[in-house]
């Protein structure tokens, strides 16, 4: 069976470790199309089980926090990462510190 872009992009998300955050852009090119980030923002709105899949590590490509469709919306992706150790100013995370890299 051939595996679905969208298992991809689940695939690399589920890597992406606590304390540390992936852009929608990394995650589409890691699962094979760099242009497809948009993929990826759809891909985490739909996620079916975010202890798998941690959406909330899902940043925009300048550090920003972007939508999260959980209960409580973007405060409760701050909250999150806050818990894991990721210091956000501002709704933002200073990337050059917690981007993940693989």
């Amino acid at each position: 069976m051939k595996e679905t872009f969208t298992s991809k992009i689940y695939s690399v998300a589920s890597q992406i470790p606590k304390g540390k955050v992936a852009t929608y852009k990394q995650i589409a090119k890691l699962a094979g199309n760099s242009k497809a980030y948009r993929a990826v923002g759809s891909a985490m709105k739909r996620n079916p089980d975010s202890r798998i899949v941690p959406c909330h590590r899902v940043v925009g490509s300048d550090g920003k926090m972007h939508g999260y469709s959980a209960k409580g919306g973007i405060k409760t992706k701050i909250l999150k990462l806050q818990k894991e150790g990721v210091i956000i100013k501002n709704n933002k995370v200073d990337l050059n510190i917690f981007k993940w890299e693989r």
